[in-house]
């Protein structure tokens, strides 16, 4: 497991606010730190699979202005299969299997509600394996994935 420490984790904050920050500014806003003592820890956490460098899109400046949460009841030897179907949509971002009450979620992103209805009804609903699907639309999202920060518990000396 790899152990972060404080510096990492501002360095983390600083990359969420700006994927694009110069290892210089980072060092810079930070102190007492070189850039290239930074450029090493960035490497370093995205060598350990701690932090990923990537672009987010934003669905919404696509037009794409509906979510939506499906989740579905699947044959019980279905489930990963289902899954990976879902997964090869293009307006699905989310996939994932459950345990509880249904098997499989999917996060839609749609331009309206009927755009989410006809891919529900006529897309997922008719995927082999699928029994049920429960649909509700997000109109308001507080929190993304994307925006998740590093708990201060997994700070090593914190």
């Amino acid at each position: 497991m790899y152990k972060i420490d404080n510096i990492d984790l501002q360095i983390v904050d600083m990359l969420m606010e700006d994927g694009r920050m110069h290892a210089a500014e980072i060092a810079r806003r930070i102190g007492n730190i070189s850039e290239r003592a930074v450029r090493y820890r960035i490497d370093r956490m995205v060598e350990n699979n701690v932090i990923r460098l990537s672009a987010i899109v934003n669905p919404k400046g696509l037009g794409m202005n509906v979510v939506a949460d499906v989740w579905l009841e699947v044959e019980s030897d279905s489930i990963l299969e289902v899954a990976k179907k879902m997964a090869e949509f293009e307006n699905v971002s989310y996939v994932a299997c459950s345990i509880g009450e249904t098997d499989v979620s999917v996060q839609v992103q749609a331009r309206d509600t009927v755009e989410v209805y006809r891919f529900v009804t006529e897309v997922i609903g008719k995927v082999p394996g699928v029994r049920k699907t429960t649909t509700s639309i997000v109109p308001l999202v507080v929190k993304d994935v994307y925006q998740w920060r590093i708990p201060s518990g997994f700070v090593d000396g914190v």
